[in-house]
C-alpha cells in the first residue's frame, strides 16, 4: 500500500470508476422512499468559485447519506444558461453567445467532477438548449391560455444613447447605463407580464406550510408580497373621470385636502388644464429621469405641479385640487393617493411646501392639535374629530375602532368597500435582448396576439444575428424571422421580438429533472409528482425572494392546470452563508492592497502611503484580492480536503472565513486517517474487520455473549457514540461542522486505543471509513478497498447504533473539596447516589482532605463528581 497520502493519485481514478459504474445514476425503485436533493443551478460563467464549492458539497453530503440510508436519491445538475453576460461576450469578443455558453458549461462541469460531486449527469438540463426552452415556451402558453400572461404599457429603464430597454441589473447605483454611461430614463413601453397578483393571497398564506424554511426567508417573502388591509374609494373628477384610491386609513378620508397622482398616471394629460400643460410636461420629463430610489427617499424636498383640476371627496363632497408629484409611483397601489397632511408626513411636507390646507381629524388624548401650528404629521391614535359620522370614535385599526367603522360606513353608503392590497406587482418578463427564450406569440393585425401552435414549438433563436450592442434587439432586425403568417387566419403577421426574463427558466427547472429526456412533454406528471416536492433545496440567500417566489407561483399555476398534485415546490430550504476571504484595506482611501505587495502580513502597511491597513473578511472578489480558486486548492490539497474544510469551518447557514491554516489542518487530519487505516493493514485487516462485525454483534445482545475487555468496551462506546452523533448531525439541522468533529474524535480514539489487535478495533476502522465517506468520498473509497472490502463504500448501508455499546460499565468520578478538583476515581456505573458518596468518602483522595475536619455538606452529581464542603 502507498504509505503517503497523494490525493491526485486517487481522486481522478475513483471519479472515472464511479462514472463507468454509473454509481450515482438515479434509481427508479418504487419500493424505496424517495429523496430529492437539489442545489440551485448556476449561471455558466466558466469558473467555479468557493461559493459554488460550498453549496454543491453541502448537497452532495446530504445525497450520499440518504443513499446509504436506503433512499432512492435524485441529485441532478443543470445550467441557468440564458442571460445578458453571454450577449455581452458576443459584443466584446465576437463570440456567438451559444459558443461562449457551451464552452463555459464544459469547463465548469469538469471542475465539478474534480470535486467528486455525485450528480446524476443523465438528468442534466441546459436552459438555452432548444429541447429545454421549447417547454419554457409551452409553459408560457399555459399561462397565456389561463389569462395569466398579458401585455400592457409599463414604465421601464430606457437608455437614450443605445436606444434600448435595460434590466434593473444593467443600471448602476447612480442611475446610469451599464454600457453607454447615459443617465437612464423612465419610459412607457408595451411589455409582457405574468399575473402573479392573482396568487398573492395563496403565496402569502402557504408560507405557513413551509416549516422547513428559515424564518427570515418566510418573513422576506411575506414583506415582499406586502398585504395591507383597508378600503378602496373612488374620487370623481370635474371631467367625469374616476380616480381609484386604496388607503389603509379610510377613517382619515374626512381629512383629505388634496389628491396626488403619479406623473405617469394615464389621466394626467386629460386632467391638465391648458395653462398648466407646459409645467406638467416639464415635470413629467424630470420625474422620468429619476430613479425610484431618488423619488421615494425620505427627507428629500417635495416637488410637484397642480394639474388645474379638482376632485370631489366622496365622504363630504368637498372640492380638492389634483396634483402630480414624483413621490407617488404608478407601479404601487393605483398611482393615485388621497393626501391627508395632518396625519401623513410626506403629505404634510408637501402641503407645507405648496401652502395647501391641513385638516386635523385625529386628536390625541393628551394634547390638542392645531393645523396652523403643527410642525409634523401626527400618525398616532386618539379620537376622531371633524369626521362626520365618525366623530368621537377611538382612532385605530383594532376591532370597534375608527378604521372598522369607516369601512362599514363606506359600504353602507356605497362610497367604497373594504379590501386588501398587495405590494406585490405583476411580473414584467419582457427583455429586449437576444439571448433568452423567445416569447411564442405572433401579432396579427386581425386576430391580435396569437399563440404559436404547440406543434410549431420551439420558436428557435436564429443563430446568424448581428450584435452591435445598440438599438433594438438583434431579433427585431431579422425580417425573415419576424414576418410569418398568422396561425389562425393566414394574414401576414409578425413574431414577438422580446425574449423572456431568465427567471422564467429557473422557475420550473426542478420539475424537468425527474423526466429530463422527455421529448413529448415538459415532464410526465406521474414522474414529477412522484419525486416532488424537493426534499432539500440549498442555495444563496440572495434568491430568497424572487426566484423562490416565482418558483412557488409556477408550481401553483401548473397545479391549477392539472399537471401537478402539490402546492409547494421545496419542502426544506437551506440558505448557505458566503465564503469570505481576508482583505487588506486602507481605511482612509478605501482601496484594497494586493497581499503579495505587503512586506509583513502580521503588521500590514500600505506600501504606497505607509498607512496601517485594516484586515477584514469580505465576500471573495478579484477586485479585493481575496479570491481563492477552487482549482488551486484541489491541486495543492485535493478535493477531499477542500470539501472537509468547507464543511468543518462553520455551520452551513453562517458565513465562512477562508483560512489557509485551517485548510492545512484538514489535510493533516486526512493524512492521519490515511496512516491509521494503512497501518491497520491489508487483507489481514479485512478478515479481522469481518470477524469484528460478528463478534461485536454477539457482544451487543446476541445469544452467544463474548466478554470484551475494558479497553474494548471503551473503544466500542466511542465507535457507537460517533455513529449516533454523526447521524443526528446529518438528520437534524445539517450541522456538518460538528459531524466532522465527531470523526476527529473517533480517529483519536482509534489512535489511542491499546487494543489494536481486537476485532472491536477493526470494527472502528470500518465505521470510520463509512462515516467519512459522504464528506471525503475519494480517500474513503481508496482506504475501503485497501482493507479488501467488496463493493463501493458509498453503497454500504448507513450504520445503526447499538444502544448496549453506549452503556458504560465504569465512570470517571471527580473528587472535589470545597469546589476544587483534587483527583478522580474509576467507579461502577451502577452505583446509586448514596453509594457514590460512600465510595468517594472512603477513597484515599478524599480521606487526605476530610480527615479530622467537619463535613458541612456533600454535593453529588451522579455519574460525574462528588464535592465535599468542609470546615
Amino acid at each position: 500500500m502507498e504509505s503517503r497520502y497523494i490525493p491526485a493519485e486517487i481522486e481522478e481514478k475513483w471519479q472515472k470508476t464511479w462514472a463507468e459504474q454509473g454509481l450515482y445514476k438515479t434509481l427508479e425503485d418504487a419500493g424505496k422512499p424517495k429523496f430529492y436533493a437539489l442545489s440551485m443551478f448556476p449561471y455558466p460563467s466558466g469558473n467555479l468559485h468557493m461559493g459554488h464549492v460550498r453549496v454543491y458539497t453541502i448537497v452532495d453530503v446530504i445525497a450520499r447519506v440518504r443513499r446509504m440510508q436506503g433512499y432512492r436519491v435524485l441529485n441532478p445538475m443543470g445550467w441557468d444558461a440564458f442571460g445578458l453576460p453571454a450577449e455581452n461576450a458576443a459584443i466584446e469578443r465576437g463570440i456567438p453567445p451559444a459558443d461562449w455558453t457551451y464552452q463555459n458549461i464544459a469547463q465548469m462541469r469538469q471542475q465539478l467532477d474534480q470535486l467528486g460531486i455525485s450528480f446524476d449527469w443523465e438528468r442534466e438540463v441546459t436552459t438555452c438548449a432548444p429541447d429545454y426552452y421549447k417547454w419554457t415556451q409551452w409553459i408560457f402558453l399555459q399561462f397565456f391560455k389561463a389569462g395569466l400572461a398579458y401585455q400592457k404599457e409599463a414604465t421601464v429603464n430606457w437608455d437614450p444613447i443605445d436606444q434600448t430597454v435595460l434590466a434593473n441589473e444593467q443600471v448602476d447605483s447612480e442611475g446610469r447605463s451599464w454600457r453607454s454611461g447615459a443617465k437612464v430614463e423612465r419610459k412607457q413601453l408595451r411589455q409582457w407580464f405574468l399575473k402573479i397578483t392573482d396568487y398573492a393571497e395563496q403565496l402569502l398564506n402557504d408560507l405557513d406550510k413551509l416549516s422547513g424554511w428559515p424564518e427570515k426567508v418566510r418573513l422576506m417573502q411575506a414583506n415582499w408580497i406586502g398585504k395591507s388591509t383597508g378600503a378602496q374609494v373612488t374620487f370623481k373628477t370635474e371631467t367625469g373621470d374616476e380616480l381609484l384610491v386604496f388607503t389603509t386609513r379610510p377613517d382619515t378620508l374626512w381629512g383629505a385636502t388634496f389628491m396626488v397622482l403619479s406623473p405617469e398616471h394615464p389621466l394626467v394629460e386629460k386632467l391638465t388644464k391648458p395653462k398648466q400643460a407646459k409645467a406638467i410636461k416639464t415635470y413629467q420629463k424630470e420625474a422620468a429621469a429619476k430613479s425610484e430610489i431618488d423619488r421615494t427617499a425620505e427627507g428629500r424636498e417635495k416637488t410637484g405641479v397642480w394639474t388645474g383640476s379638482y376632485a370631489i371627496n366622496p365622504v363630504n363632497d368637498e372640492k380638492i385640487p389634483i396634483w402630480i408629484a414624483d413621490y407617488v409611483l404608478m407601479d404601487y397601489g393605483t398611482g393615485a393617493i388621497m393626501a391627508v397632511p395632518a396625519h401623513d408626513q410626506r403629505d404634510f411636507e408637501f402641503a407645507r411646501t405648496f401652502q395647501l390646507p391641513i385638516k386635523v381629524v385625529v386628536q390625541p388624548k393628551d394634547q390638542t392639535l392645531d393645523a396652523a401650528t403643527m410642525t409634523e404629521a401626527y400618525p398616532g391614535e386618539g379620537v376622531m374629530v371633524n369626521s362626520g359620522p365618525l366623530d368621537g370614535v377611538p382612532a385605530g385599526k383594532e376591532k370597534g375602532q375608527s378604521v372598522e367603522a369607516a369601512v362599514a360606513w363606506l359600504e353602507k353608503n356605497s362610497k367604497g368597500k373594504g379590501t386588501a392590497n398587495y405590494r406585490l406587482r405583476d411580473w414584467l418578463i419582457s427583455r429586449q435582448r437576444y439571448w433568452g427564450a423567445p416569447i411564442p406569440i405572433i401579432h396579427c393585425p386581425k386576430c391580435g396576439a396569437v399563440p404559436v401552435p404547440d406543434e410549431d414549438l420551439p420558436v428557435r433563436l436564429p443563430e446568424e444575428v448581428e450584435f452591435s450592442g445598440r438599438g433594438p434587439s438583434p431579433l427585431a432586425k431579422l425580417d425573415s424571422w419576424i414576418n410569418v403568417p398568422c396561425p389562425t387566419c393566414g394574414t401576414p403577421a409578425k413574431r414577438e421580438t422580446d425574449t423572456m426574463d431568465t427567471f422564467i427558466c429557473s422557475s420550473w427547472y426542478f420539475l424537468r429533472y425527474p423526466d429530463a429526456r422527455n421529448e413529448q412533454q415538459a415532464f410526465d406528471p406521474k414522474k414529477t409528482n412522484d419525486w416532488m416536492p424537493v426534499d432539500q433545496y440549498v442555495g444563496g440567500i440572495e434568491h430568497a425572494i424572487l426566484h423562490l417566489l416565482y418558483s412557488r407561483f409556477f408550481t401553483k399555476v401548473l397545479r391549477d392546470r392539472g399537471l401537478l398534485n402539490f402546492d409547494e415546490p421545496f419542502e426544506r430550504l437551506l440558505t448557505q452563508g458566503m465564503v469570505q476571504g481576508k482583505t487588506y484595506k486602507n481605511p482612509r482611501t478605501g482601496k484594497y492592497v494586493l497581499p503579495m505587495n505587503i512586506a509583513d502580513l502580521s503588521n500590514p502597511v500600505d506600501p504606497e502611503t505607509g498607512e496601517r491597513l485594516e484586515v477584514v473578511y469580505e465576500k471573495m472578489s478579484k477586485s479585493k484580492y481575496n479570491g481563492v480558486a477552487p482549482g488551486d486548492v484541489v491541486s495543492k490539497y485535493g478535493a477531499d480536503t477542500a470539501r472537509m474544510f468547507i464543511l468543518f469551518k462553520a455551520p452551513p447557514e453562517k458565513d465562512l472565513e477562508w483560512d489557509e491554516a485551517d485548510v492545512e489542518g484538514q489535510f493533516r487530519f486526512l493524512n492521519r486517517v490515511w496512516r491509521l487505516v494503512n497501518e491497520f493493514g491489508g487483507q489481514e485487516s479485512g478478515a479481522r474487520s469481518q470477524e469484528a462485525g460478528v463478534r461485536s454483534q454477539k457482544s451487543g445482545g446476541g445469544s452467544q455473549k463474548v466478554e470484551l475487555s475494558k479497553p474494548e468496551k471503551d473503544l466500542r462506546r466511542a465507535i457507537h457514540t460517533a455513529i449516533k452523533a454523526v447521524t443526528e448531525d446529518l438528520d437534524g439541522d445539517y450541522q456538518f461542522n460538528t459531524a466532522v468533529s465527531e470523526l476527529m474524535k473517533l480517529s483519536n480514539a482509534l489512535t489511542d486505543a491499546p487494543c489494536k489487535d481486537s476485532p472491536v478495533y477493526a470494527e472502528g476502522i470500518k465505521v470510520l471509513l463509512i462515516l467519512l465517506a459522504p464528506f471525503a468520498p475519494h480517500i474513503a473509497e481508496e482506504l475501503w478497498h485497501n482493507l479488501g472490502q467488496v463493493g463501493s463504500v458509498h453503497s454500504q448501508s448507513w450504520l445503526k447504533v447499538d444502544p448496549a455499546a453506549l452503556v458504560a460499565d465504569e465512570i470517571t468520578l471527580v473528587i472535589q473539596i470545597n469546589g476544587k478538583t483534587r483527583g478522580a476515581l474509576q467507579a461502577s456505573a451502577q452505583l446509586s447516589q448514596e453509594e457514590l458518596e460512600q465510595f468517594a468518602r472512603e477513597s484515599e483522595i478524599a480521606q487526605k482532605y476530610i480527615e479530622g475536619k467537619v463535613i458541612k455538606k456533600v454535593i453529588v452529581v451522579p455519574g460525574k463528581l462528588v464535592n465535599f464542603v468542609v470546615a
